[in-house]
């Protein structure tokens, strides 16, 4: 997937939801003043009002400057992920970067950008010819993939809780699913009988 040939909006926007495991409307409320790039995190507004973290890698790390410099020397403020065209008249003030007049990059134009683009990665069996019929994958499913990677490489569950900022167990349960090779490998990984053989 990060092979895609994407615009750098798009690339940085997949690479931080899945560095952070966010949901896919946090990271798209995101501020350029609510970023840390520094500590490699933002500030997000949570579900109840809550002012919460999200955290991310070198991948995100990397590329966030240059989104942020891409039309105006270094924005400081307004939103993050912008559209390519001005804001319409009537859109909310908080959704229109002060600096550009270019509105915030809405959940629905995000997700049909990321389904067009996967339809083939989602049916790897499907011919080219056919893609205007296929599904590709939702935003969501980042979030999913981030924390069902970490499950498979032995992060605990106390850190995959604070990773994915779930509230309990069993609502990270759905997400955090390691597969059959990772289950057998973590196994093989802690066998007693295989560490006394080398």
């Amino acid at each position: 997937m990060w092979r895609l040939d994407v615009a750098l909006r798009e690339k940085i926007q997949w690479k931080m939801l899945y560095e952070s495991a966010a949901r896919a409307d946090e990271v798209l409320c995101l501020n350029v003043e609510d970023l840390y790039p520094q500590d490699k995190r933002g500030r997000i507004t949570a579900k109840g009002g809550a002012t919460e973290w999200i955290h991310w890698q070198s991948g995100t790390a990397q590329l966030l400057p240059r989104l942020i410099a891409r039309l105006i020397a270094r924005r400081t403020r307004g939103p993050l992920f912008l559209t390519d065209r001005k804001a319409p008249a009537g859109t909310p003030a908080l959704d229109v970067c002060p600096e550009t007049g270019r509105a915030r990059l809405s959940y629905r134009r995000a997700e049909e950008i990321f389904e067009e683009n996967t339809r083939l990665l989602a049916n790897p069996l499907a011919s080219p010819d056919d893609i205007e019929d296929l599904d590709g994958w939702t935003l969501h499913r980042l979030r999913h993939s981030a924390l069902t990677h970490d499950a498979e490489d032995g992060t605990s569950i106390p850190m995959l809780l604070a990773h994915s900022r779930h509230a309990s167990v069993r609502s990270l349960e759905r997400y955090a699913r390691p597969g059959v090779d990772s289950v057998a490998r973590h196994l093989a990984e802690r066998d007693p009988a295989a560490r006394h053989r080398t």
